[in-house]
């Protein structure tokens, strides 16, 4: 069954699903022009269709051996891609909370039509409005190019997403005053440079940051720089002109060279970049990310093994995980990576928040599916939260779990986001956060 609403640039037809939801697919809240910041979405005449998704950022392809699995619907990609979903219990004059979902993906993959982030799970219980943009990515969103591109494209296109709904929510069934965007990874890194902005005051009222690597902060003008030279040798061309799969082949070619051992780096090659509008430099980044602490009401954590799902099985480690002693050693030095980039960072986050008046929730997922080497790696909170067992079925970070055992516990998890969502609280027997206190253990 089809259903209209006026919004945007116009009306705009989507569909009922089975569970009765309202959804809307490819919307546009903006244009991408390349290298540019993003522009007004043009109008439309008529009722356009909403019923299928929208492209998405140019990228490379996923990679089957990830933790993830491979999403089963690939969605086309077109530099033109800031599109976003919504689903909604009913778009009438209610004025439910907005939850926006910005996911992640290392700023160079991603897409908020993957099964993966379906966030209709979401929606039926908690009655909200769940929203999910498109942005730019890798070079096309976070090449810091004098003379070609400024950098922090996409996180231009968040801010613009975001003040579309602020504008929008309403037809929507959603309150544009009762905004929470949440991410995980890139995502939530997204959020913390989305905190420390004044164009962003007022758009959200709430923020839900999982798994955030703000041990690898903001690029400086050294390492952007050094990111421009990577690529533009690499591309060997014009890049206001040369094909998106030219651009793709150097954007790989930058990231592999800027790779130290074991492929890890100290900041991403394509990434938000400090001193590039609209982002300050570092240092005023770090301290201005609390500016707005007592307007925002902030949950923050991590899993307790995130390296895991970067280094287990990864060459370099595989063998020395076959003897008790070598292996000790590769446990050792996940754990050490794991605090250095997510869990001592986002604990100093969340203690700079709360000395500046803010409410905090801090928290560490610790849960593994029995077959999986990877045990409470980075991601493995995912299904817990969105897509279905049907997106998930293949992932081999839940080898050997049951979905009734994710469903259970995933009610709970969607319970404490969804609370925190419409109180600010997650649930009333979770402590506000203190730097003397311990984080959250979940489940």
């Amino acid at each position: 069954m089809d259903t209209v609403v006026a919004a945007g640039g116009g009306k705009l037809r989507g569909f009922v699903t089975a569970d009765g939801l309202a959804e809307f697919r490819g919307i546009p809240f903006a244009r991408a022009p390349r290298f540019a910041p993003p522009e007004p979405a043009e109008p439309w005449t008529g009722v356009r269709d909403a019923g299928r998704h929208g492209p998405v950022s140019p990228q490379p392809p996923v990679r089957p051996d990830g933790v993830m699995g491979v999403p089963a619907d690939v969605p086309g990609q077109d530099e033109d891609c800031l599109n976003l979903t919504v689903i909604t219990p009913a778009a009438d004059d209610r004025k439910r909370p907005v939850m926006v979902w910005l996911h992640g993906g290392a700023y160079v993959t991603g897409a908020n039509s993957f099964g993966f982030y379906g966030g209709h799970r979401l929606v039926t219980e908690g009655d909200v409005v769940f929203v999910a943009p498109n942005y730019r990515l890798g070079a096309l969103g976070y090449l810091r190019l004098p003379g070609v591109s400024p950098g922090n494209l996409g996180l231009l296109d968040q801010l613009a997403a975001l003040r579309w709904v602020r504008e929008n929510a309403a037809a929507f069934g959603g309150n544009p005053d009762d905004v929470t965007v949440f991410g995980q990874s890139a995502g939530a890194h997204s959020i913390a440079c989305l905190m420390a902005l004044p164009e962003a005051r007022g758009l959200f009222r709430r923020a839900i940051l999982q798994s955030a690597p703000l041990g690898l902060r903001l690029a400086g003008p050294r390492s952007a720089a050094r990111t421009a030279r990577l690529f533009t040798t690499a591309l060997r061309g014009d890049p206001r002109t040369a094909p998106v799969a030219e651009i793709l082949r150097a954007q790989n070619d930058t990231i592999v060279k800027a790779a130290g051992p074991g492929g890890l780096y100290s900041v991403p090659p394509f990434c938000p970049v400090a001193d590039a509008p609209p982002l300050p430099s570092v240092t005023h980044w770090l301290s201005q990310r609390a500016r707005f602490a007592p307007d925002v009401d902030v949950l923050i954590g991590t899993t307790a093994a995130e390296m895991n799902s970067f280094l287990t099985g990864k060459p370099g480690f595989a063998h020395l995980e076959r003897f008790p002693v070598t292996a000790r050693g590769v446990a050792a030095v996940k754990a050490g990576i794991t605090r250095w980039m997510f869990g001592a960072p986002s604990r100093a986050f969340a203690d700079q928040l709360a000395a500046r008046g803010g409410r905090v929730y801090s928290y560490v997922f610790d849960w593994g599916a029995p077959d999986s080497p990877y045990g409470a790696g980075h991601c493995v909170d995912l299904p817990f939260l969105l897509g279905d067992e049907t997106a998930w079925r293949a992932a081999p970070m839940l080898a050997g779990a049951e979905w009734t055992t994710l469903t259970e516990l995933g009610r709970e998890l969607r319970a404490a986001w969804l609370s925190f969502t419409r109180t600010g609280t997650p649930s009333p027997g979770w402590p506000r956060h203190t730097p003397k206190r311990a984080p959250h253990r979940l489940p």
